[in-house]
């Protein structure tokens, strides 16, 4: 058996082209995974777009209420926070950071998330400074 082993010629293997089949694979997995997120990205896309709802501020728009507080920093600058849709544990999160006091109350609306803002007041564009009270409407559900 040692003779045959010892006489036998070792098979010849081609690496160069092993690794480059190998390369080739991979290379067409990924133009194909990526296609396929690309491709189900821009149906996405064109549903969000073609169903004609805006989603981002449903509370605001369906209630006509403004939900978009303005806050005034102690160096005088302002940010406009929009609040529409938030839930009232993020809003007292929010006011815990801008030192602000919050009246919560609820109303019916029929078309929000119940728990959702759909109004604060004072809103946009009057300023909510350091200390002061905004009233917050939820909706009921």
């Amino acid at each position: 058996m040692n003779d045959f082993v010892n006489a036998a010629e070792a098979p010849d293997f081609d690496t160069a082209g092993i690794v480059r089949r190998a390369r080739r694979k991979r290379a067409t997995a990924i133009a194909g995974i990526a296609t396929a997120l690309i491709v189900a990205g821009g149906g996405t896309a064109l549903a969000s777009i073609n169903s004609g709802s805006d989603t981002s501020k449903p509370a605001a728009d369906s209630t006509g209420r403004d939900t978009t507080l303005l806050y005034t920093f102690d160096d005088g600058a302002t940010l406009p926070i929009d609040m529409g849709g938030w839930d009232q544990e993020s809003v007292r999160v929010q006011f815990l950071k801008m030192r602000v006091k919050g009246e919560y109350a609820k109303a019916a609306t029929g078309t929000c998330k119940p728990g959702s803002v759909i109004g604060v007041s004072p809103h946009s564009p009057q300023t909510v400074d350091t200390g002061d009270t905004v009233k917050v409407t939820l909706c009921a559900g």
